[in-house]
């Protein structure tokens, strides 16, 4: 039995009331009664669809639309599946009244052009398919089948490559084969947006790994009796990699170079200046420089290589002496880093006469502060994101007081290396109540007494 399609007209049908999730975005969900929105302009309501059930015998919903705003309308989330007229979709031969006329961007317009009606028929004659890719626009997780006359078949195919699901044969039309045809273009789409999703899903971690390469790089320690660890954490979603950096480095003479940075932001640019940064540092500190000539040099990096002026970033710079027992310290706007030694409690390194973060003052000078680190003792570099996770339900943050008790807490317990940074910081993410929202990165050296 053929039954003619509702003629939804001003409001919308009133299945889409009912929110049922559609079967493209939820895989796993069970198979929910299929709701099919028609695309289609004849004032005389002259298409017909058969009857439709489907797999468990129900009956397929119909709505109806004559043209784009009312589709959008009427493109709830319950809508499975949609079916486009080509040949009455404003195309030579069709009435192309209702989709040129209203709802394409404007009164008659396809994005700006004209649509075919009247003087429009040229540019459905350079572009037939326009009003598919409309539909595919505002439909992106949406299954569309197009239904055209079999004289058309390249055009049917055409519009299958342009992003259609499918095609059917209007003379061929009936309720078996429409059936079928809904639900085979539902799994077809399930299966191209989760294919979508694994490709950009690989790319995402192929673009992360080029840039872990860059930003965690190995240290270059050959030589020296100096251990090193380090733990990184991105704070932002979906993300490896953030704009905190940090590297390692041991120069002929025995020196051990350490440094650890952060560019403020979150994002793929923070996180590429990081890198350049890393390498400017590297291949400076490997060319002889250090402490304010070296940050000096760095902020000149940052100033040309960043994508704006507001951008800036803080760091923190240690070169330990050959035998290990003292180090030089300059900081650029950094939190100061964490010593501790056999017997004693860990303690901040002094951070007085610090000079500002990198790119804040054109003329800036970072002092270099000697430090004595002794025999045997473990040093701390750290980015905030460690210190500014809050503490239970309060506005309180962690802060360079509380990892100081922290730290001492699992020095207490006998941690050391690997296992005092990860338990730094999973306590850390425990006392913020979930994940830490800005990036971490903890770097540990430590000597044993010698």
């Amino acid at each position: 039995m053929a039954v003619p399609v509702p003629r939804q007209r001003d409001t919308p049908a009133t299945e889409s009331t009912q929110a049922t999730p559609p079967a493209v975005a939820h895989a796993t969900a069970p198979q929910a009664s299929l709701t099919l929105l028609v695309i289609e302009d004849d004032p005389a309501g002259g298409l017909t669809v058969p009857e439709i059930l489907d797999s468990d015998g129900h009956r397929i919903r119909l709505r109806t639309a004559r043209n784009l705003t009312e589709a959008a309308r009427l493109l709830t989330q319950d809508v499975h599946c949609i079916l486009l007229d080509l040949s009455l979709a404003g195309t030579p031969g069709g009435s192309g009244a209702g989709l040129g006329g209203a709802g394409l961007g404007g009164a008659g317009t396809v994005g700006g052009a004209a649509t075919v009606g009247g003087a429009g028929s040229r540019t459905a004659a350079a572009d037939q398919l326009a009003i598919l890719r409309e539909v595919l626009r505002i439909a992106p997780r949406h299954a569309v089948l197009v239904l055209t006359a079999e004289a058309d078949a390249e055009r049917a195919a055409e519009a299958v490559r342009v992003g259609a699901q499918d095609f059917l044969f209007r003379d061929e039309l009936d309720g078996r084969l429409l059936s079928r045809a809904i639900r085979y273009a539902v799994e077809r789409k399930r299966a191209d947006i989760a294919q979508y999703k694994l490709a950009e899903s690989k790319l995402r971690a192929q673009e992360n790994a080029r840039l872990e390469r860059g930003l965690l790089p190995n240290p270059l320690l050959e030589g020296s009796d100096l251990r090193f660890a380090a733990r990184y954490r991105p704070g932002r979603s979906r993300a490896l990699l953030g704009g905190d950096f940090y590297d390692t480095v041991r120069t002929p003479d025995g020196t051990v170079h350490a440094m650890i940075g952060d560019v403020c932001g979150h994002g793929p640019d923070e996180a590429a200046l990081g890198v350049e940064l890393r390498i400017a540092w590297r291949a400076l500190t490997l060319a002889g420089l250090c402490g304010d000539d070296l940050l000096s040099t760095l902020q000149e990096v940052l100033e040309v290589e960043r994508p704006c002026e507001e951008i800036f970033a803080t760091l923190c710079t240690v070169d330990i002496s050959p035998d290990g027992r003292r180090a030089g310290l300059c900081l650029a706007g950094h939190p100061a880093p964490l010593i501790s030694r056999p017997g004693r409690r860990a303690q901040l390194l002094p951070y007085e006469n610090s000079g500002p973060a990198l790119g804040l003052l054109p003329k800036a000078r970072w002092p270099r502060r000697q430090v004595e680190l002794g025999g045997a003792w473990s040093l701390m570099l750290y980015t905030d994101g460690l210190i500014e996770g809050r503490i239970g339900e309060g506005r309180e943050r962690l802060g360079q007081d509380g990892l100081v008790e922290m730290i001492n807490r699992h020095l207490d317990r006998g941690l050391s290396g690997e296992g005092l940074l990860e338990a730094s910081v999973t306590e850390a993410r425990r006392l913020n109540g979930g994940e830490l929202t800005d990036d971490v990165a903890v770097v540990l050296l430590s000597r044993a007494d010698g």
